[in-house]
């Protein structure tokens, strides 16, 4: 009997293995103009502004979240991932988003149940029309770039947060 469990444990585990896979959606990358500002970065210089740009973000958010934004029914807004898309012949920007996600709970204390309503934005950065990833990039590399006015306007990454949060 030893030897059926093996093989019904060994067939379960490469079924399960397999599940995930199948289930995922495939994202085939295609060929086309633009690309993630990840991608299109070279150089220390812009790899730095980029990834350290992106920790100064955060950094500011945490900062001023629970006296601003991270108030009311969610509490516990999260960023998630600052992106941006740049067409790799000018160098322009396409657009740049900012998601945050937050939740909140509430516990029926008759039944013990957990209610839960999850919330995503997607906020734009209010960029200017023809801003390349090199004038981003510069305000990515200053020490609070969440407040730092982006090229070509007077609005910054934090005026597009209070549109959008």
């Amino acid at each position: 009997m030893r030897p059926f469990a093996f093989a019904l444990a060994a067939a379960a585990l490469s079924l399960a293995a397999a599940v995930p896979a199948a289930a995922a959606p495939a994202r085939v990358a295609q060929a086309g103009p633009y690309v993630d500002m990840s991608a299109y970065v070279s150089g220390d210089a812009q790899i730095d502004a980029w990834y350290g740009g992106r920790v100064r973000l955060q950094r500011d958010f945490d900062a001023i979240c629970g006296d601003t934004f991270c108030e009311g029914d969610y509490s516990n807004i999260q960023p998630l991932r600052f992106v941006c898309s740049v067409h790799q012949a000018s160098g322009r920007l396409g657009g740049c988003v900012w998601t945050f996600a937050a939740s909140d709970e509430a516990v029926d204390p008759r039944t013990g149940a957990i209610a839960v309503r999850p919330q995503v934005w997607r906020c734009p950065v209010p960029l200017a029309p023809r801003t390349t990833a090199e004038a981003l990039l510069a305000v990515l590399a200053a020490e609070s770039p969440l407040y730092a006015p982006l090229p070509g306007t007077d609005r910054s990454i934090y005026d597009g947060l209070i549109d959008c949060l």
